[in-house]
């Protein structure tokens, strides 16, 4: 099963996890990441970078996040969505952020900016 990106992400985008991916499968959005599900093979190098802890299997995703597995499926074949393969700095605000909880009302599609 894939890797998923969940809310915890969201106004954060801690780039750690990119740049250990061995498959170079994430992309970025304007305040979130996400995982392409074809690319994942899986190896969990990405769970531990994640300060967050925004990084599930798509096995192990609690009941209440299990909708992240579609939507970083859909956020990965976004055109605005481009691939990531290298860390940067979160977002200018991700300390305010790091501890918010059901952050999904507040992701932005890249029009949204």
């Amino acid at each position: 099963m894939p890797f998923v990106v969940t809310d915890s992400c969201i106004q954060c985008k801690y780039t750690d996890c990119v740049s250990v991916c061995p498959m170079d499968c994430f992309v970025e959005g304007p305040n979130f990441l996400a995982i392409d599900p074809d690319g994942c093979i899986d190896c969990s190098m990405c769970v531990p970078e994640c300060p967050v802890g925004a990084i599930y299997n798509a096995a192990d995703l609690p009941a209440a996040l299990a909708h992240f597995e579609d939507l970083n499926a859909k956020l990965a074949k976004h055109p605005g969505w481009k691939p990531i393969t290298q860390a940067k700095a979160p977002m200018p605000d991700h300390a305010q952020w790091k501890d918010a909880t059901d952050k999904l009302p507040l992701l932005k599609m890249p029009d949204q900016t």
